[in-house]
Parts: structure tokens; sequence; C-alpha cells
């Protein structure tokens, strides 16, 4: 499990595709010192594990439904990554709780500076959009954040500078993809009011 706070970024700095899948290097100036084979990292966003690793470097594994369902299919070297290891049982949670289970992706539709802050605005796609209401959270590139902004088709979130400079997304431009994880409680409620519905039903 993972809470969305970003611990820092990370390189792509070799990819190799197979039959299988997608291999990728990627180095970190972090101090990860407890890496280990088979860690869980989330690198933007998505859930990973590690199968290798240097002083300052490790890989992951792409599985071809991973490669199908982000955009990490489509990544080069010299992109930049979010990196987040997964929540320690004595750690802090100060973000929300996050799978690492990518729902999609979305698509920038708009990037403004207000004041210090920054505001981001994405599409919504119709298969999420029941999941995501105002103030509510939402992690997007690994990023615990909340809904500043809900319309019909969009939704946006305000980005404080820490945020922006320690994350990819000052390199976010309109158009770029943006992987979504949506709030699992909202998932986890859905499933439970069907199941009430379906018992009343069958009374």
């Amino acid at each position: 499990m993972f809470t969305g706070i970003v611990e820092g970024p990370g390189e792509i700095v070799d990819v190799t595709d197979t039959d299988g899948g997608r291999r990728l290097r990627i180095r970190t100036d972090l101090a990860f010192d407890d890496l280990h084979h088979g860690q869980s990292i989330a690198v933007s966003g998505v859930c990973l594990t590690v199968e290798a690793f240097g002083d300052d470097w490790f890989e992951v594994f792409l599985a071809a439904e991973t490669v199908e369902k982000t955009y990490l299919g489509d990544v080069v070297e010299g992109d930049r990554v979010n990196l987040e290891r997964a929540l320690a049982a004595d750690d802090r949670f100060d973000g929300h709780i996050v799978q690492g289970h990518v729902d999609g992706t979305t698509t920038v539709t708009n990037v403004e500076r207000v004041g210090d802050d920054w505001f981001f605005e994405f599409d919504l796609p119709e298969s999420l959009a029941k999941y995501v209401v105002q103030k509510g959270s939402v992690c997007l590139d690994g990023i615990s954040l909340t809904v500043a902004d809900r319309r019909e088709d969009s939704f946006a979130v305000a980005i404080i500078p820490t945020t922006y400079d320690l994350t990819t997304l000052s390199e976010k431009a309109v158009g770029d993809p943006i992987h979504v994880e949506v709030d699992v409680v909202a998932k986890y409620v859905e499933a439970m009011l069907d199941g009430y519905a379906e018992q009343l039903v069958a009374e």
C-alpha cells in the first residue's frame, strides 16, 4: 500500500522491450538504502516489483497488461517518473489509501499558474466519473491530491509549490497523459451498496 506522498523523482536510464513486456532501469538520487529484490515501489503511481538494484538504480518489469493500461509503455530514456516506496507499518499516513493499481489514464487539458500555486485540469473519463467528487481524493501519477473542481467531463486540482517542484507535474503540458487511480474507498462503498440493492431485490 502507498499514500500518494511522492518521495522524489527518478530517471529512466534504460528500456528493454521483450515479447512478454518491458523492463525499465530507473536511476534515483533518493536515499533508497533499503531496496531489496521483490520490494514494491510505485512508479508514477504504478505498483511495480524491484527485480534488480544497485547503489543509485533499480529495475522493474512491466507485464503486457501494465504496458497496455499505462503510459509506461511509451516512456523513453531521459524521461522522469515519480517514486514512492510502499508504506511501512510504523510510517506516518499523510496522504490517502493508494494501491498502485491504476484505473486508467487521462489527459492534461489546461495548466494555469495562480499566484504561487498551479491549477491543473484534466479530462474525466466516463468510466471513472462516478468515483471523482468535489473535495474528494484522487491519485494522479502517484500523487495524492484533492479535487478542487469537478465538472461533467473534467476535473481540476490545485498544486502547491512543493508538490510542483518535487514531482513530474512541473514537466507536464496540455495533451500529456496522466495515470489516474480513484479512491478505493469509493469502490468499496459502491460494492456494498450494490450488494445491498441486490439483497433487497431478492427479498
